[in-house]
């Protein structure tokens, strides 16, 4: 195991959000009767939104369909703990449920969900605050 200290470099708005369409999982972290709640989801990246899906009765369902939608954040990373490198982003934004029928169709073509049972809701991150930062070693770049 690398045991080399490295330093943090901060990313671009699209820097991030290209990152976090690499990967495939996330935690989404909302409100549950007014205390955090975080859930592992898959996602997808799609014209600067975070797209996941969730079931009927899901903690998130009633958070994110009510009013306007919800705040939340959105993490997702990929780190080398042998190496100590690696990235992580978050996108802070408001959830809402996505109710055209056109949309809910193409989403459910390309982002399939790991859970069995039928995952027919479709929620919207739209991102208001994204952040990230890599790993990367000492003398690489701009650091913090």
């Amino acid at each position: 195991m690398d045991t080399t200290q490295r330093q943090l470099k901060e990313l671009s708005y699209g820097e991030s959000l290209e990152l976090l369409g690499t990967v495939p999982v996330g935690r989404i972290v909302f409100s549950l009767r007014a205390l955090p709640a975080v859930r592992v989801v898959n996602h997808v990246v799609d014209e600067g939104a975070v797209i996941i899906r969730s079931h009927e009765g899901a903690a998130i369902v009633p958070a994110v369909g009510a009013g306007p939608g919800a705040v939340v954040a959105y993490e997702a990373d990929a780190l080398d703990e042998h190496r100590r490198l690696g990235w992580s982003v978050v996108v802070t934004g408001v959830a809402s449920l996505v109710d055209d029928p056109v949309a809910i169709e193409r989403y459910g073509a390309i982002l399939h969900p790991w859970v069995l049972g039928r995952m027919d809701q479709v929620i919207r991150i739209d991102p208001h605050l994204v952040t990230g930062f890599r790993l990367v070693p000492v003398g690489d770049g701009a650091c913090l």
